[in-house]
């Protein structure tokens, strides 16, 4: 597995893992019984249509994955002080990853880097925002000022 697609199924995997905790006694009754479904609907709270859907189409528009709602949480059970809104080191090791320069360097090769790769700021960055760029285009909601 790449390190991106490890990067968004360690976000992608949060939300869903959260998303079926809170609407699993709802979701089974409404998916089984297509006419209870269209009535219960309009009543039940938004996260239950989220769960629903995403079985149905995981990268649609209401059921984004909420990535700084996931990142936030990881970084407080982490217990260090991560700033993942701003440093792919710091993204990485909240997800428990490898941050090492060596796995950046990959994961740099796997989404096309052309730059110095001895300039590790730079890589940083770029790789930072293509990160970020590419958890929005696969379904993830991301905050405004890092889109």
């Amino acid at each position: 597995m790449s390190i991106f697609e490890t990067i968004k199924n360690a976000i992608f995997g949060s939300e869903a893992k959260a998303s079926e905790a809170q609407t699993s006694p709802a979701t089974p009754a409404p998916t089984i019984s297509p006419s209870a479904d269209r009535t219960a609907a309009p009543t039940t709270s938004p996260s239950a249509s989220p769960a629903a859907t995403s079985s149905a189409s995981p990268q649609s528009s209401s059921s984004e994955v909420d990535v700084a709602a996931v990142l936030d949480g990881a970084v407080a059970k982490s217990g260090q002080k991560l700033d993942w809104r701003h440093s792919i080191v710091d993204l990485m090791k909240a997800l428990g990853l490898d941050s090492s320069l060596s796995k950046r360097h990959e994961l740099a090769e796997e989404l096309g880097y052309s730059g110095d790769k001895s300039d590790s700021a730079a890589l940083n960055v770029w790789l930072h925002k293509q990160v970020i760029a590419k958890l929005k285009a696969n379904g993830g909601k991301v905050p405004a000022d890092l889109a």
